[in-house]
C-alpha cells in the first residue's frame, strides 16, 4: 500500500512501516497520558492516588487502564512492594523521559499562541518565566 508521504522519504534509507508522527501520537494522544507523564516529570508523583487527586476529570478505571497501557508501551514501570497493604509505585522509563522535551514544547506553544486560554491576563509568556528555575533545570536534564 502506497502512502502519500513516501515521495518525501529518502529511498536509500529504509522501509517505513508507519508514519513516525502517527506512532508518537498513538502513545501520547490517549486521554490523560500526557497528564500522567507531566505529573511524574514535574511533580514527581509515583502513586495511583496522587494521579487520581491531581488530574482533573480522570476516574479510577480510566487511570488504571491508562497506567497499564503506558506500562505495556514501555513509558513507565510498575513496582509492587510486599507490604500490607501492598504499595504500588510507578516510575518513568528512559523512553518515557524522552517525551519530556515534547511536553515542554507543547506547553511553550500554548503559552505563546493560546495565552488567552492559559493565563488569566491573556498575555504571552515563556516557559522560563512560568516555571521555577529549579524545576526547569530538572526538566532539561
Amino acid at each position: 500500500m502506497k502512502h502519500e508521504y513516501e515521495e518525501f522519504l529518502n529511498p536509500s534509507c529504509c522501509a517505513i512501516k508507519a508514519c513516525p508522527v502517527d506512532t508518537t501520537v498513538k502513545l501520547m494522544g490517549k486521554k490523560f497520558a500526557m497528564h500522567i507523564i507531566r505529573n511524574m516529570t514535574m511533580f514527581k508523583q509515583t502513586r495511583f492516588n496522587q494521579f487520581l487527586d491531581s488530574i482533573e476529570g480522570i476516574n479510577p478505571k480510566t487511570l488504571s487502564v491508562r497506567l497499564r497501557e503506558m506500562e505495556k508501551d514501555g513509558l513507565i514501570t510498575r513496582k509492587i512492594y510486599p507490604e500490607t497493604p501492598p504499595r504500588v509505585e510507578y516510575a518513568m522509563t528512559e523512553k518515557g523521559h524522552a517525551l519530556t522535551p515534547i511536553l515542554i514544547q507543547m506547553a511553550e506553544f500554548s503559552m505563546k499562541y493560546c495565552c488567552g486560554d492559559v493565563f488569566a491576563d491573556g498575555k504571552s509568556r515563556t516557559i522560563k518565566q512560568v516555571l521555577h528555575p529549579k524545576v526547569l533545570k530538572q526538566l532539561q536534564q
